[in-house]
């Protein structure tokens, strides 16, 4: 478990949360809505687990097209950032959805927070290391000697481990630059490969991605998230953001610009407008890996997958998360 030091403070805060939730505390946001809000319909935030990109287009998508304005609903997107509390969040009220991956879930209930999936967008995880071209490195077996800027903490990293992929690896703190890697052939970066690939051959690099899911590792992601109370208080808020949100994604993903304008205006992370669209071409086929897949779509299998890789790797205890209270599909078409 010394892997996951780095989330100690953030799992603390998540079990207060609970704690104060459980004894009938609560915390509400001030109201900012003045006489004539009610006419925008019912305030409703989704928090984002990382800076406004490509991941979060379906909800960006649904704000600016009006989709959520159609369902009654006056929707705030909050950017997230490196370390957002995704599961504080939710469970004080300060935000009713939010977007997180579906190992963060499982980290989430594990730690007791009534975390529920609702819709994942995306069905192949995005998940990469980014090599350069000149490094040697044709796979994953090749890494031995390699220096990786990574961010401890994600689970993607003691997978890797378990199977001895960062044997003879060094790992240095990753500070959401592709930068340690201009100068240095013998850097690897963890990347999403909807963003970064493009980013280093923008600044004149010749990249190769080695995608994490093709080892087994592939949890859903761009997952959109609400709690179990508010699943059972109001299941038609649920409904109703979730028939939206999966519009916003199948809209965007067909023509992703609008949204991107909109992207681009909230982050202020070195995004460009050719990165985002090159990020919208390369999600379409994670986000319909077959002709059958239906956006949004969950299984049990895949849940009983992750919750049995993230044991096996003690990642979580042992009976701590059981997968079919992981995600409900009751909102999905």
């Amino acid at each position: 478990m010394n892997d996951f030091r780095k989330w100690t403070v953030a799992w603390a805060a998540v079990s207060l949360v609970i704690s104060l939730v459980n004894s009938g505390c609560s915390a509400r946001r001030e109201s900012e809505s003045g006489p004539g809000d009610e006419a925008r319909g019912q305030p409703v935030s989704v928090q984002l687990n990382w800076y406004p990109e490509v991941e979060h287009g379906g909800a960006y998508h649904a704000l600016v097209d009006g989709l959520y304005d159609d369902q009654d609903l006056a929707v705030e997107i909050k950017p997230g950032s490196r370390e957002t509390p995704v599961a504080p969040e939710l469970l004080l009220g300060r935000s009713q959805f939010a977007i997180t991956n579906a190992d963060d879930v499982v980290l989430f209930r594990a730690q007791g927070a009534d975390i529920v999936a609702v819709l994942a967008a995306v069905q192949n995880n995005p998940r990469c290391l980014l090599v350069r071209a000149d490094s040697g490195v044709e796979g994953f077996d090749d890494l031995s000697g390699m220096t990786l800027q990574c961010q401890p903490g994600r689970t993607f990293l003691p997978f890797l481990r378990e199977r001895g992929f960062l044997n003879g690896v060094r790992e240095v703190p990753y500070f959401n630059s592709i930068a340690g890697m201009m100068d240095d052939p013998q850097m690897a970066v963890q990347a999403y490969a909807v963003a970064e690939p493009l980013l280093a051959r923008q600044q004149g690099l010749q990249v190769r991605t080695l995608m994490v899911s093709d080892l087994g590792w592939n949890p859903y992601s761009s997952v959109l998230v609400t709690t179990g109370t508010l699943i059972r208080q109001s299941p038609e808020l649920v409904r109703k953001f979730v028939a939206a949100t999966q519009a916003g994604w199948t809209e965007y993903l067909e023509a992703p610009a609008q949204a991107n304008t909109a992207i681009l205006k909230a982050n202020t992370h070195g995004m460009t407008e050719e990165v985002l669209q090159f990020g919208a071409e390369q999600m379409r086929p994670l986000a319909f890996p077959t002709d059958t897949t239906q956006l949004g779509e969950m299984s049990l299998a895949r849940w009983q997958q992750l919750v049995a890789q993230m044991k096996e790797l003690d990642v979580i205890a042992p009976d701590s998360v059981q997968a079919e209270e992981c995600f409900t599909d009751q909102f999905l078409p």
